[in-house]
């Protein structure tokens, strides 16, 4: 039997010095490497903008030892399928991405991307708060002027995992969007999400396409254990999660979001917006998350009040799955504004108005908690403002089995 097809990978390192046979550059590694080899990255400061064009594994000795500070320069790391067709099997870890003038980690158009255990800190330094635009940044990426493309983004990227990450002080937290192609059947998973002023924690938004096409969409990407915390509170616009269909014809359907931590964020924890006729926001899950603090909805999109979840919908918002979350410490836990049926089923509502309907639509609310034995409407429960059904009511909270 023949074996001369199978090859055995390489693992090149790198250290500031160059010393012992290793690159000084991780670019320069990364540009050696053959795909399918590991590149090790010493501990330091690399003042880089690595891009990488072929499956390889990119490892930082540490986030709190191994930085790549790209002052002045476009990314900390940018993966990139959208000149690499095809490209697959990346692995970032172990480093510390900052000072980017747009993201930390841009991923384009590729599969099969693991980012996990970076840290990606007071990027997106382009950004001209005074007119909300990005200069310079690629044309490629048509709907981020305003953030400069956010910490950690996902575009066009499908099938990959992004995990146990820091990102904190960015414009925005982590992005998924749509700008270069289809965006779904990713993993955001045990990532702390914080104090990023400008925009949202975790952002799934589908935007103009870049070529002028019928926007691709952002779709079956799961979004689960997060800490999106403090988010957006310079700007006063950024929610802890939010689920945006940008312009006609867009469409950000099919996702979960489970068992986050969504709290003290400048928007409603949860916020979906779809502003104009012909967009696609069906079908997304809401499970299972603990959610409080967090701040009104604003403009087109506005709420009565805080708010834990608001389906706003100029369209129609069909099969929204809102179950098992618990939310407290906010004017609203439930916020309906759009002509279809929203149905909040098994939640624990503690908050002044466990619903609020404000749009043409129904809402059955039946089988929740509202905060006290009686039910909505009693003293010391939450009430509902608008058409909303209530009976039959949990005369105790929800509790998921272990």
């Amino acid at each position: 039997m023949s074996l001369s097809g199978l090859a055995s990978a390489n693992t090149l390192c790198v250290n500031t010095s160059g010393s012992g046979g290793c690159y000084k550059k991780i670019q320069d590694a990364v540009t050696a490497a053959a795909a399918g080899d590991t590149v090790r990255v010493a501990p330091g400061t690399y003042s880089e903008d690595v891009v990488i064009s072929k499956s390889l594994y990119l490892t930082g000795n540490n986030p709190q030892n191994t930085i790549v500070n790209a002052k002045g320069l476009n990314n900390g790391v940018y993966v990139d399928g959208l000149d690499n067709s095809g490209l697959t099997n990346v692995s970032v870890s172990g480093f510390t991405l900052e000072n980017a003038n747009f993201e930390g980690l841009l991923v384009t158009n590729a599969s099969f991307v693991t980012v996990f255990n970076n840290q990606a800190i007071n990027n997106d330094a382009a950004i001209d708060v005074n007119t909300g635009t990005c200069p310079g940044i690629p044309s490629f990426e048509t709907n981020e002027g305003f953030d400069c493309g956010e910490g950690l983004h996902l575009l066009g990227a499908d099938h990959s995992t992004v995990t146990n990450n820091l990102v904190q002080s960015n414009a925005g937290g982590i992005l998924i969007s749509d700008d270069t192609a289809g965006v779904h059947d990713n993993l955001v998973s045990n990532n702390i999400v914080k104090n990023n002023s400008l925009d949202c924690g975790i952002t799934l938004a589908s935007h103009s396409a870049f070529n002028n096409a019928t926007p691709y969409g952002v779709f079956h990407n799961t979004i689960t254990g997060n800490q999106s915390v403090a988010n957006g509170l310079t700007s006063g616009e950024g929610a802890g999660v939010g689920l945006f269909a940008s312009v006609p014809s867009a469409a950000t359907f099919g996702n979960i979001v489970v068992n986050n931590k969504i709290t003290g964020n400048a928007l409603p924890g949860v916020a979906m917006h779809s502003h104009t006729p012909g967009q696609n926001l069906n079908d997304n899950v809401i499970v299972g998350n603990i959610i409080s603090n967090n701040g009104a909805d604003t403009d087109d999109a506005a709420t009565p009040g805080t708010t834990g979840i608001n389906v706003f919908g100029v369209s129609a918002v069909t099969g929204t799955v809102i179950a098992q979350n618990t939310i407290r410490d906010e004017h609203d836990a439930v916020v309906a504004n759009t002509p279809a049926p929203v149905n909040p089923h098994l939640n624990n509502f503690f908050a002044d108005f466990g619903v609020e309907n404000i749009g043409s639509g129904t809402v059955d609310a039946t089988n929740n908690f509202w905060g006290c034995p009686t039910g909505p409407g009693t003293a010391n429960c939450g009430k509902t403002s608008g058409t909303v059904s209530v009976v039959p009511f949990l005369h105790n909270p929800f509790l998921m089995q272990q």
